[in-house]
């Protein structure tokens, strides 16, 4: 049977891998990628403690995140694209130059 407590590791081992995935990698796109997955363990947190508790306002939250998800997505996507056609490549030493000047 799956418990409460089995939700709860799940969700955590995906926001610490987004964590890990947010340190370690270089790559703007597996950056963003992880960011995403921390916010998928959080809002399965969110359901699962709504799930446990009978209440709904959680679910709620986690629909709204993701649609908020959802709408970041295109914008991230968007200046990632322009970031990679300014500089041919989506390493994040780019802000540092952009930071600079672009120079």
């Amino acid at each position: 049977m799956i418990t409460l407590t089995s939700y709860a590791a799940v969700s955590m081992i995906l926001f610490s891998l987004g964590v890990i995935g947010v340190i370690a990698r270089r790559n703007i796109f597996v950056i963003y990628m992880s960011i995403e997955l921390m916010l998928n363990g959080i809002n399965l947190f969110l359901m699962t403690f709504a799930r446990y508790h009978f209440n709904m306002d959680a679910q709620v939250i986690s629909i709204m995140v993701i649609a908020i998800a959802a709408a970041e997505a295109a914008i991230f996507l968007s200046v990632i694209i322009l970031l990679f056609r300014s500089k041919r490549s989506l390493d994040t030493d780019i802000f540092t130059t952009l930071k600079q000047g672009g120079k």
